[in-house]
């Protein structure tokens, strides 16, 4: 029985080198077009009418205004475009975040206690700590509630406001 079944053995494994070897042949002639396919692909997208330079052309384009145009800054442009706002209009777009909630120790809007203390040191050392900025032992204020786009006047005006809402 031994023989019988080192036949068996070997004709298995002729067998099955035969299968993969007509796979191999199979794969190998289906895909020996492939080449001249996506040579013709290339064909077809580089021959229609977008040339290399439309296809690879920058999205947008940046331009400068030359010096001589005399045109001002954008800055200054911005600057004098913002109309002047009344305190309530600049506590509601900067100081409402920080002031409503008493975060990082700011007095909250309306509380005569926490502002008591402040308004008795006057309103130029109110008008100062808005503009520069204060470290005070509960948190920092930034410059300017930080927004360096308010001008002085804007920051004084929000100032007054909340004083006179806290009185």
């Amino acid at each position: 029985m031994s023989k019988k079944s080192y036949a068996m053995h070997v004709a298995m494994i002729l067998g099955s080198s035969a299968a993969l070897l007509v796979f191999i042949f199979i794969l190998v002639a289906h895909h020996r077009d492939v080449p001249g396919k996506v040579r013709m692909d290339r064909r077809a997208q580089l021959g229609s009418a977008s040339s290399v330079a439309e296809r690879i052309k920058p999205v947008g384009e940046i331009t400068f205004a030359a010096a001589q145009t005399g045109q001002a800054p954008a800055k200054n442009a911005v600057a004098t475009a913002t109309p002047a706002r009344d305190g309530q209009q600049v506590y509601q777009a900067s100081c409402v975040a920080c002031h409503d909630a008493g975060i990082a120790g700011a007095p909250k809007l309306g509380d005569k206690g926490q502002w008591a203390k402040r308004i008795a040191k006057g309103l130029d050392a109110l008008y100062a700590s808005a503009v520069n900025g204060v470290q005070g032992s509960a948190g920092v204020m930034p410059a300017k509630g930080g927004n360096p786009a308010l001008s002085d006047a804007e920051v004084k005006a929000a100032v007054d406001y909340m004083v006179g809402q806290s009185k």
